[in-house]
Parts: structure tokens; sequence; C-alpha cells
């Protein structure tokens, strides 16, 4: 009875969530960002919260402002722009408004808040469709303009960007890539350490982060990207190293107190979510030019005594209408001009502020967080060598061998994993090295930045060539192989692809060149990510250095993702000026292949961590045995897709010996109740055949089918079966090889061996 009781009750305060949630979904359209549009003389406005409700046409507002000048009277003019389409441009009379508080204009600072009915000439409906209320990261903005009634002189020009409440940008799309790159981590360190040191897991690891690193870096480039593919990018700023913070926090206000004493003269102002107030006017959704509020001005407002409307005698509190706090998003008007050095321009400078992080502060935002990154992984590996000192030198190493066998190879897992966390922080490493060169800011992040580049190469550089030496078609000096702390760079190819390695580095290191020092040409930017991509895929077609088929459509397929995306982005170029909506649509689209391509890397992260070979195994009821090559990517065993591609290398040494052993068949795996065959001589054999009819020791005659030897082909030397008995000399001296492939009849004092092909061909079978 309790437990019916409880989950009525959580019925019932779901639905209550949910109507919640339904009611603030109600299509409207409220301000997101407020920024000047005309140089204000006599009037500062400094808070303009508006909303429009569509439900019953009536607009909410609430604002802020001040007046220096006495008797000015003003006419409103509000103005709406949706994607280019200006559904609505209307006037209003403000001496009607609060029972003509505001006619003259007061000279005093003022707050009040309305809702105000549109007459019914003033039809948005029908020139607002109704995407407009759903489509995430809105493209619009109201504009507000006062002038004299007599003159027509404009006494202040305000535009707001508006917003329906939707976006792309979701914090549980953050956590979720995150939890995804943590389960990826997690299962790397698994395989790494319980299954076999190639095990796939960890290559999985690179790929993933390599993905989402490749969708924040787009966002990165110098283009005029729409409201809602930048707003996608931000879910993947923290693969960069750039998480969300506020311009406040400690670390960032230790990084302008650093910059500013050792040179630091670029602005540190960084605006969060209110980014879009300092962004470029000539970048979606603005389209003139900002202007800075006169100093005189401020100081003449602050001097100014502060008045609520609503303790005004003449205004008539029951028609005013507030709305709810969690509709209007009021702050402070932003002071920017078109030339002034806290204009936000495309690339770095917009993305980095979105997060809250000043574009002067990014690389010593990346810096940190690489040494947090170095002390955890130091920390971690310190720690998992004493669990593993510890644990061999008990009784239960005694009993499980592998404890040992771990301990023993725990520096090249150590220096494997270093190795990984290098080549997952190398692209941001270098674009923000790169980017902090062109600031010609503070000389320790310079420097710093040159101490961190170099100690990077280093880890990388030499690991790579003991990786390829011996797989480059000129080495000749050197056949040794890689060492096991090698296999992040030679685990997912096969032995004659490794060097496969060096275009994927080169490209890396040319993207984040072009990144950084081509931030001012977007257009550049674009057809280099395009060629880079290109050239990457006909590598891949033409190399096909993977282990398995598979992974070569894997990976294929993600280079055609990126390639695609990469070509579609060529239409935010600025030169182009392509209208706001195709570039709506076509941001849309690119963020729906990322996402496939993100889908499909968990998918396979899935399947590789064994679910899917888990769902076969309920499905089936446990009669499917697992397969060797499912987690391991050097596995030697006979795997039809290495065999296809004639890898002599993948068979190892074992299956070298088994070339020329003695090939064996147990009795039940061809028929049943046979009886062991006696031991074959260790020399040439001479005998005569025997005919059909004769008697033998082993049972009855088996038929032809029932043969196991090879068919060995016809020629003109071949003797018939029945001809006088020869010699025939074996390959080996423990296997003789019966040259009578047409008898029927097994010796009695010689059994018929098995035939022995030591080529490829017959050993991918």
């Amino acid at each position: 009875m309790f437990f019916s009781v409880a989950r009525l009750r959580l019925s019932l305060a779901t639905l209550l969530l949910a109507s919640n949630l339904v009611a603030a979904r109600d299509k409207s359209l409220f301000t997101s960002s407020v920024t000047y549009c005309a140089p204000p003389e006599s009037l500062l406005i400094q808070k303009f919260d508006i909303a429009y409700y569509a439900k019953n046409q009536s607009i909410v507002f609430d604002v802020s402002a001040a007046s220096v000048v006495p008797n000015i009277n003003v006419n409103a003019n509000l103005f709406l722009n949706v994607y280019g389409m200006r559904p609505l441009n209307i006037t209003l009379d403000i001496c009607h408004l609060f029972d003509g508080a505001l006619c003259p204009l007061p000279i005093y600072n003022f707050t009040g808040s309305d809702s105000i009915s549109l007459p019914k000439t003033v039809d948005i409906a029908s020139k607002l469709p109704d995407i407009a209320y759903s489509i995430p990261d809105l493209e619009a903005y109201a504009q507000l303009t006062l002038s004299d009634v007599k003159t027509g002189q404009v006494k202040a020009c305000v535009q707001s960007t508006l917003s329906n409440g939707w976006s792309t940008r979701q914090y549980a799309v953050e956590w979720t890539t995150a939890s995804i790159a943590i389960l990826a981590l997690a299962a790397a360190l698994w395989q790494s350490i319980f299954g076999h040191p190639a095990s796939l897991a960890p290559v999985r690891l690179i790929d993933i982060m390599a993905m989402f690193q490749t969708i924040a870096l787009s966002g990165l480039l110098a283009l005029n990207f729409p409201s809602l593919y930048r707003a996608y990018t931000l879910n993947f700023a923290w693969a960069l190293g750039l998480i969300p913070t506020k311009p406040t926090s400690s670390i960032q206000t230790s990084i302008n107190r650093m910059r500013h004493l050792t040179g630091g003269n670029l602005p540190n102002d960084a605006s969060g979510d209110g980014a879009i107030s300092f962004v470029n006017r000539k970048l979606s959704p603005y389209n003139s030019a900002g202007f800075v509020v006169p100093q005189s001005l401020l100081e003449s407002v602050a001097a100014l005594p502060r008045v609520n409307l609503a303790d005004l005698a003449s205004l008539n509190t029951s028609s005013v209408a507030v709305p709810s706090p969690q509709v209007l998003v009021g702050s402070d008007v932003a002071t920017v001009t078109e030339d002034s050095s806290n204009v936000l321009q495309a690339g770095i400078p917009i993305y980095s502020n979105s997060v809250g992080i000043a574009t002067a502060n990014a690389f010593m935002t990346i810096f940190f967080l690489a040494l947090i990154i170095i002390a955890i992984l130091l920390g971690m590996l310190a720690l998992g060598y004493s669990v593993a000192l510890l644990l061999s030198r008990t009784k239960y190493a005694d009993r499980h061998p592998v404890v040992k066998e771990f301990r023993e190879r725990y520096p090249s897992f150590a220096k494997a994993w270093a190795l990984r966390v290098a080549l997952v922080s190398a692209l941001p490493i270098l674009v923000f090295t790169f980017y902090q060169w062109t600031l010609k800011d503070s000389w320790l992040s310079v420097l710093l930045s040159v101490f961190l580049l170099i100690a990077l190469t280093a880890v990388i550089l030499p690991s790579v060539f003991f990786a390829v030496r011996s797989a480059l078609p000129m080495a000749r000096w050197t056949h040794s192989k890689p060492s096991s702390y090698l296999t992040p760079l030679t685990a997912p190819y096969r032995e004659s692809r490794v060097y496969y390695v060096i275009p994927l580095l080169l490209v890396m290191v040319v993207k984040a060149l072009v990144t950084a020092f081509a931030h001012s040409h977007g257009m550049v930017q674009a057809i280099f990510f395009v060629v880079l991509e290109f050239l990457l895929l006909l590598t891949l077609i033409v190399m096909k250095p993977f282990l398995t088929r598979r992974t070569d459509i894997l990976m294929g397929y993600l280079c055609i993702t990126r390639l695609v995306c990469s070509g579609l982005m060529i239409a935010f170029a600025e030169s182009l000026a392509v209208q706001p909506i195709p570039r709506v649509a076509i941001g849309a689209i690119t963020a729906v292949i990322f996402s496939v391509a993100c889908v499909v890397l968990f998918l396979n992260l899935l399947v590789n961590m064994g679910v899917w070979r888990l769902i076969k195994y309920v499905v089936c009821c446990g009669r499917r045995s697992r397969r060797p090559g499912d987690t391991e990517l050097a596995s030697t065993s006979g795997n039809s897709s290495i065999a296809e591609k004639g890898e002599g290398h993948s068979y190892g040494t074992d299956q070298g010996k088994k070339d020329t052993a003695t090939v064996t068949t147990t009795p039940s795996q061809y028929f049943h109740a046979r009886p062991d065959n006696p031991s074959p001589p260790s020399t040439s054999v001479s005998y005569t055949p025997m005919s059909e009819t004769s008697s033998t020791t082993l049972g009855e005659t088996l038929p032809r089918r029932w043969s196991f030897q090879y068919s060995r082909p016809p020629s003109a030397t071949t003797e018939s079966p029945h001809s006088a008995p020869y010699t025939h000399r074996t390959s080996t001296a423990s296997s003789p090889i019966s040259g009578q492939r047409h008898s029927r009849n097994i010796s009695s004092s010689v059994p018929t061996p098995l035939e022995e092909y030591p080529t490829a061909e017959h050993r991918a079978y």
C-alpha cells in the first residue's frame, strides 16, 4: 500500500512539473542581449527587457533609463528583424503610456514595466512564421529608437537580440559527450590492464576525442557561422580544454593579473553567455554599427536621483502586468563601437568569450589545464605502480601469474598512456600556442607556450620515429619491431603501414597553423580544411593501413564526414554573403552529420566493450563463443580480412612453426569411433598401393568423398594409381606424404597422411 501511494504521488508530481514546462514553452520571443545602435546624446538606457506573446498579441517590457536634458518629448519606433524579414515596424506615442508620466521625459533615473496589447491592425502572427518560436538559437533582434517629437533627432537607439528559449547548446549534451569520453577512458584502462596491450578500446578513445575536437575546432574558424551551429560547437568546447566558466572565476582573475604584470595590454572582458553583445556588427544577427556612450553622459546620469515609476501617483498600477522573471533576462546595456578593442571578431575570440574565457586568456587556460592533467597522470601512474608492486609480493600473485606479468610490463604501460595523453592534447595545445604568438600580449604567456610546445614535441616526435622506422619503404638500417609502449601509434595499423601516422600528424599540425595564423581569412581556412581532408581520404583509400577491412570502412566514413562538413562550411564565408536562412539550413545539416558520426563512434565503443557479444550470448542462450579478434587489433588468429590483405606478418612465429609441423586431425573431427593411426615413420617409405578389394585392419573402406588429401593438379608425368611401386620423398622427415591421391583404402602398415601446403594461400583457410 505504501509503495502504491508513493508511486501515485510521484505521478502527480510529474504531471505538475510537465504542466509547468508546457507553460514555460508558450510561443514567445524575449530579449537576450542589449546594445546601442546610435550614440545617445541626452538619454541613457540602462536596461531594456521586452517580450512578445503570440497567444494574446501583447508586448511586455521592463525599462530602466535616465534623461539629463529637460523638456524633451519623444516618440518610440519599434522595429523587428527575423532572419532578414521585417514583420514589425510600428511607432508608439510615449505620452499615452503611464498616464503621460513620460511626457516630457523626467530628469532622473526611472524604472518601469508595462504590458501593451497590440492593436488589431498590427498583425504580427501572419507575418511571423511559427518556426520562429521553436527553431533553436533564433537570429532576430528588436530595435527601439527614441526621437524628438519636434525635430525628429534621434535621442537613443537600442538593439536587442531576441530568443525563444531554445538552443542547440545544452548542458545535457556537454555532460553526455563528456560521459562518453569517460566511458571510453574506463574501457581503455580496463583492457590495457587486464587485456592485450594492443586492445581496441585505447585506440577508440583517441578516435572519439579526435571527433569531439574536430567539431570544436570547426567553431574556431573565422567564418560567419549561424548562431545555431556556433552554439552546437560550444557543446564540445571542453574537448579543447575550454571548460565553461565565469569571467570572475579565480583562475581567470589570476590569469588577468599575471598578464597585466608581464606586459599584457589586451582587454580581458569576457561576457559568458552575453558574448553576443560584443560580436562584430557585420556578423549575424547585426547589420549596422554600434556606438559608444559619451563619458560625460555617464557622469551626468550617475549624479541623478533614482525614481521608480510605480511610486508615481499618476500611474495606474492596475493596468500594469509584470511578466514572469523567467522570461525577461535583463542586463546592462553594452557600450561597444565598431573600431573599439572589445569587439569580438569571428573565430577564436567569439568562441572563447562564449564560454566565459577572454581571448587573451585562452592559452593560459589550456596551459593550466595541461598542468592539471599531467599531475593527475603522474599521480595515477604512481598509485598503479604501488598497487602492482604490493600485489606482486603477496600470495595472490602466486595464484595469479598475471599480476607479476603486469608488474614487469608496467614501464611500457606507463609510457603508452603518457603517449596517449600527449596525442589527445596535441591539437588544442598547438592551436592556442600558435594563436598566442599572434596576439603579442604577455611575454610570459609566449615563453610558457614555447616550453609547452617543446615538451609536447619531445614526447611525440621520437615515439613516431621509433614506431615507423622499420615500416618505411626506404628503411634499410633496421628490422627491429617497435617497442610495446608504442602501441598507441602501431596498434591500429598493419605492420607495413604504420607510417600512416605521419600524414595524420601532418594534417593536425597544418590545421592548427591555418586556424591560428589565418584567423582573419575564413575562406582560406575552409578551403585548406577541404584540401587536407581530401588528401587524407585519398591516402586512406590507397594505403588501406588498418588491420581489418571493417576498420578501414569506419575510418573512411569518418574522413568523408569531415570532408563533407568542411565543404559545407565554405558557405559561411563573409565574402559570399549567403542569406541568413540558407546559412542556418546548412549549419543544421552540418550539425546533424557530425552528430551521426558521434553516435556511430559511441555504438562502436559499446561493441568493443562487449555489449554486442553479451546481447548475442543472451539471445542465443550462450551457444555462441567469443571470437578471439573481437577485442584485439593485433590478434594472431586467422582473420579473413587480414588474410585477404595478404599480410604474412600477422601470423607471427607460431604460424611459421605450424608450416613445418605435421598436420593432424582428431578422430571425432570428421567421423566417429575411428581408431588412432599408427605413428608414421621418420624416413621415406616405399610401398605398393592396395587395390579396392584388399582388406584392411582399420575398418571398412571409406568412400571417395571422405578422402583427406588435397587434389594434386594432373601432369603428363603422373603415374597410374596401379603402376609399379615407387619411392616418394617427403618434405619433412616427420610427415611423409603419399602420392596416391586416387586410393580409397587405408594401408594397414602406413597411414594416409594429409597433404601440406605451406603457401599463404592455403594457410588462409
